[in-house]
């Protein structure tokens, strides 16, 4: 679904942000990018997008991350960004809803369908017609999630998506998480998250790749993540190798 091949971006070219980053993330994966501030992750993430561009090659699905292939590489990824109040723009849930897909030519009567199934799903119907600014951080979070569903994407990218939520809100984020069948690729500093939603992980370390492997094991290494500015998930504190 996902492929880097020699990845390498830098604002500055003797200060690389991504260095030599090489992996594949075969379709169905739920898939962790953990490391410090600094490590890479949100750089990662945007040129997953295109937002930015670098060296060597992108692909997702096949399709080569480029600015002539972006529409369809933006159709193809979801992206639930740290902050909702920077995805939920419009004045009510629905509304942010229905923006995205009837901007790429859905019909109203396709675009409603959606919108119906994706709050059915996740069982936030009473939020439908809720103004933005009236309802709590959990509950924009879930919007916001429930926005990029409408679109139907193949693939997701989260940053941080547990950030700021009280234990409740969490828990319901984490629980929608592993429920969806989408590709997902979650950027987080909350490991325990990461333990809860993902069976792989990828760690960056100053823009390079350090470790790949499955999340049960890698998220148990206590030499391995306190080398890279880590700590265990509190859920293992105290039983790290």
């Amino acid at each position: 679904m996902i492929e880097l091949q020699n990845v390498r971006f830098s604002y500055e070219r003797e200060r690389p942000l991504i260095e030599d980053l090489s992996f594949r993330i075969e379709k169905g994966e739920s898939v962790g990018l953990i490391g410090a501030n600094g490590a890479g992750k949100s750089t990662l993430l945007k040129l997953l997008l295109g937002l930015i561009q670098g060296e060597g090659r992108i692909l997702v699905d096949d399709i080569p991350v480029e600015k002539a292939n972006l529409s369809q590489i933006r159709r193809k990824l979801g992206f639930v960004l740290q902050n909702s109040d920077n995805q939920m723009f419009m004045p009510t849930v629905y509304e942010d809803m229905i923006f995205g897909p009837l901007n790429y030519g859905l019909s109203r009567e396709e675009t409603e369908r959606r919108v119906d199934a994706v709050l059915e799903r996740l069982g936030l119907q009473e939020l439908k017609h809720r103004h933005n600014h009236r309802i709590s951080g959990g509950e924009k979070r879930m919007a916001a999630i429930a926005t990029v569903l409408a679109m139907e994407p193949e693939a997701l990218l989260m940053d941080e998506p547990s950030s700021n939520l009280d234990p409740y809100n969490r828990r319901i984020v984490i629980n929608t998480i592993r429920s969806l069948p989408q590709t997902k690729l979650i950027a987080s500093h909350d490991l325990d998250m990461i333990l809860d939603t993902c069976d792989r992980v990828l760690l960056l370390s100053k823009g390079r790749l350090v470790a790949d492997g499955p999340a049960a094991e890698l998220l148990r290494d206590r030499a391995l993540l306190e080398a890279n500015r880590l700590e265990l998930p509190f859920s293992l504190a105290g039983r790290g190798s």
